[in-house]
């Protein structure tokens, strides 16, 4: 018998194999009532109860951040609402700000996000919550099960270390807080639909008065803690009555059937009922230096006010929005998709720009429709994208399909594609950009900016953390690598968004997603140079048609790629009709529709930067095979 038999009978036999691992699972999911109340009172007996603090205001430390949330609350009434906003965009100053506010709450912290990790930042933000527990704050937290608090051991210890603390896990596969990856395979064999539905809020709520929210989760990556591969993203901090719509929208969650208290996940109940109690420890960081850095600037009143207080804004109308939790249970039920649907009537309602930013340029049937009906206007808006490179993401398989679909993107709806390379240069300290349009005098100098400041810098080939699944393509340079994971929208220039949503399916159909929505001009601009700045040519690549310099030739080649691209499957063609562009030496940054484009920018290949490898190969199977995956990936 030949080699694709044995492969094929070796893929349904495993497939077989899965299933009857699936059905065994199955029936022993949940944890017996009487186990449960078994932990429980473990819990309730081991949980340390004593505070370190006897005072009314539970020894909160002074903090302008919650003072000028409390004054937004105070001049606010339901007619005119008053609020005050900050953008998150540098890292460091967001985690200051979580560590400032934490330290700040007087009655409650209620943190929702989707990963949760044992790394420097992760155990840093947990030891800060902890620690507020102790002084008498309620603390909850709840994480989506699939990428956080991955050990029970960890989740146990966590379970008993105060009774003022609470942890739920949203959507546990099997009922565990561990996913081995054995049932992650069988989750999605037997309950795909479930098991491929996810909580990716992010929300930290303190005293429910100031709240941030955007694309942030607790792991070093998000906050340039990781030498080797780390994220270029944004929050926004919200103060005012925005932030009791925060409330209101994780008590919704918290209260939901599939957030799934600890005491009822069949690892952690099988600790708590045999393992002895211990001790909540000392954290261990990889870099005591920078996270002692960071817990003495939250306490710094002079630092707060440079990097934080004086960049706030105080506005009137702000709307905080959020999937309902039911969405997971009915992706087409319109109410359950508050946050997706309103996002996409915001862009819909654009006159003359839209800026957008997000990691993963995979459209759903929806949005493809909005931008198709705003390329036909008379006068359509000017559509700019600022995404990934295959060099800067970690998501290739995304990134094929995206690759599929340069042509439609660029004609059909007339994007200015604007793809990140790995080392960008990023925000530069004290240097304000401009977009694209405005002229040499503003362009950015080429300064290492704060994010990267004060940091070791070494070959992405030697990431130390996450599976080899999660690790970026290797790279022909060396040197510490920045993907782009922030998500806003601003649209004519006088609303924007910040939020968890990207503009993908799984965000539009399945995962519940949430974000803020400001309606103030100064914000707008603020975000807008932003993200425009990562669209300079020291940190992007332009995407744009190939020159036609052989006539007959290229007119071919065009046509086979076409056809090739419009394949569902077998779509190989290498040669597609747009690839990546870099700006030449002396030359000033231009649109691609601009006459002079072909003059000033030279052609990079494809996928610039990246080493041949097996992830660029599948990176080209999938761009072949995997059109039906879009709506998942």
């Amino acid at each position: 018998m030949d080699a694709p038999y044995h492969r094929a009978m070796h893929l349904r036999w495993t497939t077989i194999l899965l299933l009857l691992l699936a059905t065994a699972l199955l029936p022993g999911c949940t944890v017996s009532k009487a186990n449960i109340r078994r932990a429980d009172a473990v819990v309730a007996a081991q949980a340390r109860r004593e505070l370190n603090c006897t005072r009314d205001d539970r020894c909160a430390q002074a903090s302008p951040l919650l003072d000028a949330a409390t004054q937004a609350l105070a001049d606010s009434s339901e007619a005119h609402p008053v609020h005050v906003v900050t953008l998150l965009s540098d890292s460091e100053a967001a985690m200051v700000a979580r560590i400032n506010l934490i330290r700040a709450a007087r009655q409650s912290i209620d943190v929702q996000t989707y990963i949760w990790d044992q790394d420097d930042a992760g155990q840093l933000i947990l030891d800060e919550l902890i620690q507020a527990a102790r002084r008498g704050v309620k603390v909850r937290i709840l994480a989506d099960q699939l990428f956080s608090f991955n050990d029970p051991s960890w989740l146990d210890r966590i379970a008993r270390a105060h009774a003022n603390l609470e942890v739920r896990l949203y959507n546990p596969t099997f009922h565990k807080a561990q996913t081995s990856p054995v049932e992650f395979a069988a989750g999605i064999v037997c309950c795909f639909v479930k098991f491929n539905q996810r909580m990716h809020n992010k929300v930290l709520l303190v005293d429910n008065r100031i709240g941030i929210t955007g694309g942030r989760n607790y792991q070093d990556r998000y906050f340039d803690w990781d030498n080797d591969f780390d994220y270029v993203d944004r929050d926004v901090m919200v103060g005012g009555p925005a932030a009791q719509a925060m409330g209101a929208s994780f008590e919704l969650f918290w209260k939901h059937k599939r957030s799934v208290p600890l005491t009822h996940l069949r690892d952690v109940n099988r600790l708590l009922l045999s393992a002895p109690a211990q001790a909540w420890p000392t954290p261990s960081y990889s870099h005591p230096e920078r996270v002692a850095r960071v817990q003495e600037e939250a306490d710094d009143a002079e630092w707060l006010d440079e990097n934080l207080v004086t960049d706030s804004l105080r506005t009137s109308l702000v709307e905080f929005f959020s999937d309902l939790p039911a969405k997971t249970d009915g992706p087409q039920k319109r109410e359950a998709r508050d946050f997706t649907a309103h996002v996409m009537r915001m862009v819909g309602a654009a006159k003359r720009e839209v800026v957008l930013q997000t990691p993963y340029l995979v459209m759903s049937k929806r949005a493809r429709s909005i931008f198709m009906r705003l390329h036909q206007q008379e006068a359509p808006p000017r559509i700019v994208v600022s995404t990934n490179s295959l060099a800067s993401t970690d998501a290739f398989a995304v990134y094929a399909l995206s690759y599929k679909h340069r042509k439609q993107y660029l004609e059909d709806y007339s994007f200015e594609i604007y793809e990140m390379k790995p080392h960008a240069v990023g925000p530069a300290e004290d240097n304000a950009f401009a977009s694209a349009d405005d002229g040499p005098e503003s362009k950015p100098k080429a300064t290492v900016g704060k994010r990267i400041m004060g940091t070791e810098s070494r070959s992405v080939l030697s990431i130390r953390r996450g599976s080899k699944r999660n690790r970026p393509a290797p790279l022909v340079s060396a040197g510490r690598r920045f993907g782009l994971h922030a998500k806003s929208i601003v649209v004519d220039d006088s609303f924007a968004m910040v939020g968890s949503h990207n503009f993908d399916p799984r965000s539009d159909r399945y995962n519940t997603e949430a974000g803020v929505i400001v309606y103030d001009r100064d914000f707008a601009g603020q975000l807008r140079d932003a993200i425009m700045r990562e669209t300079q040519p020291e940190n992007a690549w332009v995407i744009g048609p190939r020159q036609r310099s052989i006539p007959l030739l290229s007119s071919l080649n065009a046509a086979i790629g076409d056809i090739s691209a419009s394949l569902p499957l077998f779509d190989f063609w290498p040669y597609r009709y747009a690839t990546s562009y870099d700006l030449k030496p002396g030359c000033t940054p231009m649109r691609p529709s601009d006459p002079a484009f072909f003059s000033c920018y030279t052609p990079v290949g494809d996928f610039p930067d990246v080493a041949l490898s097996p992830k660029l190969i599948y990176t080209r199977l999938i761009t072949a095979f995997g059109a039906g995956g879009a709506g998942i990936l």
